[in-house]
This record gives structure tokens, sequence and C-alpha cells, in this order.
């Protein structure tokens, strides 16, 4: 049985590791949030721009059908290929 409370711990924006929110280094505050982080350097490279941090990513296909959609792309140059269009 997993003891640890999920209210104890954060996700550091820059490397996405679990932290603790009780951890050495400081929090930042940004937007009324604190971020925790695992390293000051992490802390360094967010408060150097948020932004790029916060924005959120596309999730990119895992597994066989990941790599079949990247050959693709790679193929067409991007564009659908023309039966599709």
């Amino acid at each position: 049985m997993n003891t640890e409370n999920t209210d104890d711990y954060d996700v550091d924006p820059v490397c996405r590791m679990k932290v603790s929110k009780e951890g050495k280094v400081p929090p930042f505050m940004f937007h009324s949030h604190a971020y925790h982080f695992c390293a000051d350097s992490c802390r360094k490279a967010f408060m150097a721009d948020p932004e790029k941090y916060l924005k959120s990513k596309p999730v990119k296909p895992k597994g066989w059908w990941g790599r079949y959609l990247d050959r693709i792309k790679k193929a067409t140059g991007g564009s659908p290929p023309s039966c599709c269009q």
C-alpha cells in the first residue's frame, strides 16, 4: 500500500521530475501558483521564460503507429498523402 500523500509532491515544470514541496530549492510564484523544482538550475531556467515550460506540448503517438506516422510525414514533407486530400 502506498502511504505517500500526493499533496506533498509536485512536478518540476522544466524536467517533469516528481519533487517534494518541502525540498531545498525554494518555490517560484507565477500567476498565483507556486512551482517547485528539483534543482536550482531548473528554477533559473523556468524564471527566465515561464511560458516556454507552461504551454502544452502535443502528445506524440508512441509505438509502431507513431513511427509509421513519422515516416509518412518525412516522405510527404509534412503534407498528407494525395489519397487523403
